[in-house]
């Protein structure tokens, strides 16, 4: 609840502080006074966008502040704990400087525009004079309708899979648009797997065939060398018999000296590693053979690895890995293909889901069409539109695509006089009786919004008589749930109030300020006869403003539960 609002050098008011209770407090007082001035800086204080021209003349910035009480409020204390504001009560302040930005501050801590924003559509609910207008929109059309049917858990349900099913749609699209040139790829890449697997690519088969090959190029070299070594070391005065020799000498002299033992060892460790040499040289030698068949069948070999390699832009050794390369490519092209199948599953799923959603959403929003309609037609019947009728009409939405808000479309019909068929709002021939329909809408919907605070900005505007009556009693009535503050220039509507604060303007040499003056019992009647007599107030026009406000009263004591 709005407890109090102070504005400094706003407009055409200097400094004022408007403490504010709850039920219905009427503003009244002469056009040109700053009735509206008060929702404007109060709009401001919400985070509404302006300009440095609202600055009253002469000073350098304005400022306003707006209290608030929030015990009961829990979705405000919610927000507030979000953004680390945990408190009990709430202090919106705004100061517009002339030479500098706006800036805004929660419970004394700056924060931005935005965040004044977000929060006070939680604390207030503003209808101006053309309120109505936001009705001619299919869209508002089917809020108002959603909220006086309290459909908030279901529409965020079917918000929730329609957002899920847009993402999810997305992803199926890009992996569908993919799947014809991943079928290319996927037919290459078996290919080319199928190529590689059709020879022995291993690093060890690679070497092998490499070390086959510089064998056999040089065979008659390995031949003939392998002969010369063996002779030279086998041959009568080569060198195993020269060691063999030695080794004798050498023992000999080992017997006269044991220093020489361990020559004597090491020489003979040679002459035996020098016989086993010659040994496995002499059988090497004896296996070689010139077999050009063998060097063809290797070079062959050998060639075919290397055009592979040279293909697939590797060297021979790396052939091996560029297959696992390839393999590993095309079972994720697989996966995708898996990916694509299970996306598409959870996509009908999805989509089934969502048309269960909405159907429970459209048999909730035709009983509450129903009722609505009923509601708003005897609402016109008490202003003023005898015989009016009021349709809330919903038609299916076409099933080839998902809507965020449901496949429902809204549209509010009326007819404004008996025999007259039902027309779209937009159509409705007189203004007035648009305005009525628009307040009779509001009225019954606000019942079902959980703002605390509501502020009706002159919306009886062409209303006159017991239809401007009925208006104020409709008004009270929504007091007595939540905290109404309407700006009327109607004395049935004023009179209506549980309380009436006077706006007036005050001009002096050099200045023209704003004033607001809480009013008592003996000076609202003043201000409501002054509202019905206009200059000259009679006696007889004071004891009708007093009876207007007894009325009133006794009016409310009636329909009030003992």
């Amino acid at each position: 609840m709005l407890s109090e609002l102070h504005i400094r050098d706003l407009a055409i008011i200097n400094r004022l502080t408007l403490e504010l209770q709850a039920g219905m407090t009427t503003l009244t007082g002469e056009t040109g006074a700053g009735k509206s001035i008060l929702i404007d800086a109060l709009g401001l204080a919400l985070g509404n966008r302006t300009d440095n021209s609202m600055i009253r003349q002469g000073a350098d910035k304005a400022e306003i502040s707006a209290r608030f009480d929030i015990e009961n409020n829990s979705a405000v204390q919610h927000w507030l704990k979000q953004q680390d504001h945990d408190s009990e009560e709430l202090i919106l302040r705004r100061i517009l400087a002339r030479n500098g930005k706006s800036r805004a501050y929660i419970n004394g801590q700056p924060v931005p525009i935005a965040s004044l924003q977000q929060v006070g559509e939680l604390l207030i609910d503003i209808l101006g004079q053309h309120a109505h207008q936001a009705l001619l929109r299919s869209g508002q059309q089917r809020h108002l309708l959603d909220r006086y049917a309290n459909l908030h858990e279901p529409l965020a349900q079917i918000h929730h899979i329609y957002k899920e099913h847009q993402n999810l749609q997305q992803q199926v699209n890009q992996l569908r648009e993919a799947a014809e040139e991943r079928l290319s790829r996927q037919d290459l890449l078996q290919y080319q797997i199928e190529e590689l697997g059709t020879h022995d690519i291993s690093a060890q088969t690679i070497r092998d065939i490499d070390q086959q090959q510089r064998k056999l190029s040089h065979i008659e070299q390995l031949i003939r060398d392998s002969a010369q070594i063996s002779q030279l070391l086998e041959d009568e005065q080569g060198i195993q018999s020269r060691l063999a020799q030695a080794s004798r000498s050498l023992n000999e002299l080992s017997q006269l000296d044991e220093s020489l033992q361990n020559s004597n060892e090491l020489l003979e460790s040679a002459l035996i590693q020098t016989q086993e040499a010659a040994h496995s040289l002499r059988q090497y030698h004896e296996q070689l053979q010139l077999d050009p068949a063998q060097l063809d069948d290797i070079n062959h070999k050998l060639e075919t690895l290397q055009d592979l390699a040279r293909k697939y832009r590797v060297k021979p050794d790396e052939l091996e890995q560029k297959l696992a390369s390839l393999q590993q490519e095309l079972a994720q092209l697989d996966n995708s293909n898996h990916e694509l199948q299970q996306k598409e599953k959870k996509l009908q799923a999805l989509h089934t889901a969502y048309w269960q959603l909405a159907a429970e959403l459209a048999k909730k929003r035709q009983q509450a069409a129903a009722q609505l309609s009923l509601e708003i037609t005897q609402s016109m019947q008490q202003l003023g539109m005898d015989g009016g009728t009021f349709q809330v009409q919903i038609s299916q939405l076409p099933d080839d695509k998902l809507y965020p808000w449901g496949p429902q479309q809204i549209d509010m019909r009326v007819s404004a006089n008996p025999g007259q068929a039902a027309q779209a709002i937009n159509k409705v021939a007189s203004g007035g009786e648009l305005s009525r329909i628009s307040l009779a809408i509001q009225v019954a919907t606000i019942r079902c919004n959980p703002i605390s605070t509501l502020i009706f900005d002159e919306v009886d505007v062409g209303i006159g008589g017991a239809t401007a009556e009925v208006v104020g009693q409709l008004l009270r009535q929504l007091g007595e749930q939540h905290q109404v503050l309407t700006v009327t220039h109607l004395p049935q509507v004023a009179a209506q109030g549980h309380q009436q604060l006077k706006v007036s303007k005050r001009k002096d040499e050099t200045e023209t300020r704003t004033q607001i003056a809480r009013l008592d019992d003996e000076s609202r009647i003043h201000e409501i006869a002054r509202m019905l007599g206009g200059v000259s107030i009679t006696e007889q026009t004071l004891a009708h403003a007093k009876e207007m406000i007894q009325q009133a009263a006794i009016c409310q004591n009636l329909k009030s539960p003992e």
